[in-house]
């Protein structure tokens, strides 16, 4: 009985804390974005070395312009792919605190976390429309599947597949939001949505902590086999087949070209550095799901 008081208390203080942030330091897209400001010629959407096709002889055949093209199709991919795990998130915390008491900081906090996350799928799109490029998002097969993730996620995967999807993308935007390379349009949101992640990024790394020291044998293989199956669609999501289109490549062939492709595989790896040693430590990578960490390319053959 002790024990359970002392981890609502701190599940209690922590919630507090992120309130206080979330209320102090928030962004509103529709009013800090200047979406009328002219895309500035010749910057870029990604860094080069980011590109899916990056190394490749299919990256030596494309021209300066065809690269900046590429990966303003690119962006649009991810966010637009971000746009569609946020929307699943927002399902997942609404299931999660459906049954909770409201007048908790917990299920407060949780409410205003579905509230950033709806500005930041509105900011994406915006993003996506104003760069010129199609709604891409994830794969229609994965799309219908993905429906089913909020019934059979739940406990520590479903806040560490946040988390795997959160962080990688984190780390991508932590790294160009500023580069003076970079459009000012997309800095801004990569700036916008880093700030705000790095509360839900908090709350979602003790929710995982508090519910594996819960858990027994049996219930951690599902929850390794869960997050690992999940995190290896997340990471195949980002880069749909059709961004290739745009300059002139076939998907079939710039889809084989990146997974193939060891610095698009490095640069996986490299976005899941900061999440891969805390969801080891905590227990949710095990041999279940070990086959799936190795094939989304956030865990290294041999490890």
């Amino acid at each position: 009985m002790m024990t359970r008081t002392l981890k609502v208390t701190d599940r209690e203080a922590t919630a507090q804390r992120l309130l206080k942030s979330a209320a102090n330091k928030f962004y509103d897209p529709d009013v800090d974005i200047d979406w009328d400001a002219p895309l500035v010629e010749g910057k870029r959407y990604i860094l080069p070395e980011r590109s899916s096709l990056y190394g490749t002889p299919l990256w030596d055949r494309l021209s300066p312009e065809q690269r900046i093209e590429l990966g303003k199709h690119e962006m649009a991919s991810i966010a637009t792919t971000g746009l569609w795990f946020e929307i699943l998130l927002m399902q997942m915390l609404l299931k999660e605190i459906y049954e909770q008491d409201p007048t908790t900081a917990h299920a407060q906090f949780a409410l205003t976390e579905i509230a950033d996350e709806c500005r930041h799928s509105t900011m994406f799109a915006r993003m996506s429309a104003r760069i010129g490029c199609p709604t891409y998002g994830p794969v229609p097969v994965l799309r219908q599947f993905a429906k089913l993730m909020p019934t059979i996620s739940y406990g520590p995967a479903r806040y560490g597949a946040i988390l795997v999807a959160e962080e990688v993308l984190d780390r991508l935007q932590r790294e160009q939001m500023n580069d003076d390379q970079i459009q000012p349009l997309v800095r801004m949101v990569n700036r916008i949505h880093v700030l705000e992640e790095a509360r839900h990024v908090t709350f979602a790394r003790e929710e995982v902590t508090r519910g594996m020291a819960k858990l027994g044998r049996a219930e951690i293989a599902y929850q390794q086999f869960s997050i690992a199956l999940i995190s290896y669609f997340v990471t195949r999501a980002f880069i749909n087949p059709n961004v290739y289109k745009a300059v002139g490549i076939r998907p079939s062939e710039g889809v084989q070209t990146a997974l193939n492709n060891p610095h698009w595989r490095g640069t996986i790896a490299w976005a899941g550095e900061k999440i891969m040693p805390f969801l080891q430590e905590s227990g949710l990578v095990g041999l279940p799901g070990k086959p799936f960490w190795r094939k989304s390319f956030l865990l290294p053959e041999g490890k």
